[in-house]
């Protein structure tokens, strides 16, 4: 689904829908941000949407950056009431469990969890509200959140846009090869009919040759 979105509009609206999907996502709205960063890199390696890999970086770390600091702001202002009505409309993301969870890392690892948190699935949407909520100091949280969504928009966009370079060189190749593979199979496949006819010829025509031998025989008496 996300593949068929971005290859269906302009690239500057590509930039704009994986850094919208990655904030909607921040602001803790379990929706697939991190799938639609890995589509618009892998897509852009395979030259299929027109796009620079910056600028998908980009894109992703100002979506997390303003998604974050956004949700930050309604934690801060609503508080637990907010993850009780996230738990209620998203039980899958945001039942007592989850957030049990995801307190506990915060509490215990501050700004940290900030930074690595936006690498989990888990943490990730739960990064920005959670942190309000606890009344984390905004100075240290927008240090974490910045440097945290900047390390994972810009790790993720070039590791899946230098490995779809890579696979399409070797897959590249690999056709060749597999060309060249087939041409030699069916070379010795067709040498080795050729001997298997050639022996199966030899029997049968010592049998004609042994049945001309008394014709032969019979017209010399």
């Amino acid at each position: 689904m996300a593949d068929h979105l971005l290859q269906a509009i302009p690239p500057l609206a590509v930039y704009l829908v994986v850094a919208l999907m990655i904030l909607i996502e921040s602001l803790g709205i379990p929706l697939p941000g991190e799938i639609m960063l890995v589509s618009a890199a892998l897509l852009g390696a395979q030259h299929k949407l027109g796009v620079a890999p910056e600028w998908i970086a980009a894109a992703g770390s100002a979506g997390a950056i303003t998604g974050d600091s956004i949700g930050y702001a309604v934690g801060r202002r609503f508080g637990g009431r907010l993850f009780g009505w996230l738990g209620h409309r998203f039980p899958r993301h945001f039942g007592p469990g989850q957030v049990a969870f995801a307190e506990r890392v915060f509490i215990r690892h501050g700004v940290w969890a900030v930074f690595f948190g936006r690498f989990v699935a888990v943490l990730r949407i739960f990064a920005g509200p959670l942190a309000g909520s606890l009344r984390m100091p905004y100075r240290k949280f927008l240090m974490a959140n910045a440097c945290g969504g900047i390390a994972w928009a810009a790790g993720i966009t070039y590791l899946i846009w230098f490995l779809g370079a890579a696979a399409e060189r070797w897959l590249s190749w690999v056709s060749w090869v597999g060309l060249g593979a087939a041409l030699a199979v069916g070379l010795v496949i067709s040498v080795l009919l050729r001997r298997k006819a050639r022996r199966l010829a030899g029997p049968a025509d010592r049998l004609a040759e042994g049945a001309r031998e008394p014709s032969r025989s019979a017209r010399e008496s």
